[in-house]
C-alpha cells in the first residue's frame, strides 16, 4: 500500500455520515494492512469473515477503483432527462392539432417515445390529460365573510353550542330482491337473486356533529321545504335545550325557503 492510498483510505474512513459503506470499506482494507487478519479485522469491525475477504481481495485486484460500488446489471438508460422535461413541457404547455388534449398515443407519436414510456413520465409527474375538473367562482358579494365563518365554526365552535352541517340526497332508489338474501355458509357466499323490486324512491336528510360524527338522518318520501321543516323539528328534538345550534347548509332552495319564513336570511 502506498502513501498516497493510505491517506485516501483514512480520509475515507473519517467520513461522518456520508458513504459509510465506503468508509467500513476503508477500515477493513487499513486494518487488513496494518498485518490484522481477516478473523481478528471481522470481530473488531463486527462484520463477517467473508464479507472483510470480499474487500480485501478487492483492494488488491483493483487497488482503491475496487472499493467504489460496481455498476448496477442491466441495460444503459436510454432516455436522456431532456426528453423527460420536453415530455412534461409539451404536456403542460401544448395541445395537439386534432384534439384538446394528450394521449398517450398522441405523445408517443410527437415525442418519439413508447407509449408506456410517456405513461410511466406522466405518472411519475402525476400527469393525467385526459381529467377535467370543474370549478364555479361565486358571484355572492359575502361569500368571503360567509366562508371565514364556516371554517371558524368548525376550527373554533363556541362554548355550549353544536355545529351541524346539514345535507340532504334525494331520489335515493327504494330497491328490494325478489326472494331473501341467504346467508353465508361455509364454503358457499353470501347469495341474492339478481332481480329487485322498485318501491319508488325516498330523499335521506343529514345533519352531520362535526365534533363527534354522530348523524340525525330522517327519511321523507320528498324533499320540499315542508320535509325540510320537518327535518328542523327533529334536530330541535334531539339536541339538549341549553346547546345553541349552528346550521351550515347550501343554498339550495327548499333551505332559503324555510330561512326565510324563520326570518333567518340565506344559509351559509
Amino acid at each position: 500500500m502506498t502513501e498516497d492510498e493510505r491517506e485516501t483510505l483514512a480520509r475515507w474512513a473519517r467520513r461522518p455520515k456520508s458513504s459509510q459503506r465506503l468508509a467500513l470499506r476503508s477500515r477493513i482494507v487499513l486494518a487488513c494492512a496494518a498485518g490484522a487478519s481477516n478473523t481478528e479485522v471481522a470481530a473488531a469491525l463486527r462484520v463477517s469473515r467473508p464479507t472483510v475477504g470480499k474487500w480485501r481481495s478487492r483492494f488488491v485486484a483493483d487497488r482503491l477503483d475496487g472499493l467504489v460500488d460496481e455498476p448496477r446489471p442491466g441495460a444503459p438508460r436510454s432516455i436522456t432527462d431532456a426528453q423527460v422535461e420536453q415530455v412534461v413541457i409539451d404536456t403542460l404547455e401544448s395541445t395537439p392539432r386534432d384534439a384538446t388534449h394528450w394521449s398517450r398515443a398522441s405523445m408517443a407519436g410527437h415525442s418519439g417515445l413508447s407509449r408506456s414510456t410517456v405513461g410511466r413520465i406522466w405518472k411519475a409527474f402525476r400527469l393525467a390529460p385526459h381529467r377535467a375538473e370543474t370549478f364555479k367562482l361565486s358571484t355572492d358579494p359575502q361569500f368571503i365573510d360567509k366562508v371565514r365563518d364556516v371554517v371558524g365554526l368548525y376550527l373554533d365552535p363556541p362554548e355550549r353550542a353544536l355545529v351541524l352541517s346539514v345535507d340532504e340526497k334525494s331520489q335515493v332508489q327504494a330497491l328490494d330482491r325478489t326472494s331473501p338474501v341467504l346467508p353465508m355458509t361455509p364454503g358457499m357466499p353470501e347469495r341474492r337473486t339478481h332481480d329487485y323490486v322498485r318501491n319508488g324512491v325516498t330523499s335521506l336528510f343529514a345533519a352531520l356533529d362535526v365534533a363527534s360524527g354522530q348523524v340525525i338522518s330522517p327519511l321523507h318520501r320528498r324533499h320540499r321545504s315542508t320535509e325540510f321543516r320537518k327535518f328542523l323539528n327533529k334536530i330541535d328534538k334531539e339536541v339538549p335545550g341549553d346547546l345553541d345550534v349552528h346550521l351550515v347548509a347550501d343554498n339550495y332552495a327548499t333551505h332559503k325557503t324555510v330561512c326565510r319564513e324563520h326570518g333567518k336570511g340565506k344559509p351559509m
